[in-house]
């Protein structure tokens, strides 16, 4: 029966809100471990401008699938079903109980309920979506996807070509929406998912992104991307933080106005991820107050 399936908690919200540090003190609660679903933390190389765990985080509990792979190597949300599954299903096996921690909706979509097939798209349309982007650039390519696929701009990673050039592929190789294909299978699953949803007043939330995005400068995010500029063609590098800095380091924006713009992307991302995780969450938490989590989660 589904309320025998042993617990996955899984600590969603948007960026910057605390979700690493209340799934710390969820998994030392529970005495397991915990499982990272974002998109840019597992590469190597980028760990200001991601936001991974700091070094006293990762040793305060066990994290997997963070920073364990190079920039160079492509990875998707079915790279990370097959990595993050079995990893889930042992510590299950194990200690009784796991954290899924992140803010990548659809990494944590591939885990809980698995991932759609996508239709296959002809070698000519996905050469002409190329095409596109070599020669217009990616601003038409998303003016484009805005009104092909509103449902799907809302959510899409806008700094990412990969996202966008793939969506635009499939609604011109099926004249359908992107989105309508994205609907989730409903699998079978050997664990139970326990969502839980932490948010904040906007401002309040705004004013965190801010100071994050200050103490990443402070911290070395421009050496960091610095180091990167070698792989900047990579898609792991086409996400926020990276494209902005990397713009400062070409001389095209001072470092004001890249510090500004990442802030400003920054809250648009947000807005993206708060989106699509109403869509899974019930009930929103204030991650200044664990016990009333812990009271909610019963645990």
């Amino acid at each position: 029966m589904l309320s025998r399936l042993p617990p996955l908690y899984v600590v969603v919200g948007p960026t910057a809100v605390g979700k690493t540090a209340l799934a710390i003190q969820l998994a030392q609660r529970l005495g397991t471990e915990v499982v990272s679903a974002d998109s840019r933390q597992v590469y190597q190389g980028m760990a200001i401008g991601t936001a991974q765990p700091t070094p006293n985080e990762l040793a305060a509990v066990r994290h997997h699938l963070v920073g364990h792979l190079p920039v160079t190597q492509a990875y998707n949300a079915g790279h990370y079903e097959r990595e993050a599954l079995p990893i889930i299903e042992q510590l299950l096996s194990r200690l009784g109980a796991a954290v899924l921690v992140g803010g990548s909706g659809l990494y944590v979509q591939a885990v809980c309920q698995g991932l759609a097939a996508m239709p296959p798209v002809p070698a000519p349309v996905r050469l002409a979506v190329q095409q596109r982007l070599a020669e217009q650039g990616l601003p038409a390519l998303l003016a484009q996807l805005a009104q092909a696929d509103p449902d799907y701009y809302a959510l899409v990673d806008r700094a990412n070509p990969a996202r966008v050039t793939r969506a635009l592929e499939v609604i011109e190789a099926t004249g359908q929406p992107f989105s309508q294909f994205r609907q989730p299978p409903q699998v079978a699953r050997s664990f139970r998912p326990v969502v839980v949803g932490l948010g904040l007043p906007r401002p309040e939330l705004y004013a965190r992104i801010e100071a994050r995005t200050r103490q990443m400068w402070a911290t070395g995010l421009v050496d960091e991307v610095a180091a990167l500029l070698p792989y900047r063609h990579y898609n792991a590098l086409q996400t926020v933080g990276y494209a902005e800095v990397f713009d400062y380091l070409d001389g095209t924006t001072t470092q004001t106005e890249a510090l500004a713009l990442v802030q400003q992307h920054t809250r648009n991302y947000a807005k993206r991820q708060l989106t699509w995780f109403n869509k899974l969450v019930s009930q929103w938490h204030h991650p200044g107050q664990p016990e009333a989590i812990w009271r909610a989660l019963g645990v």
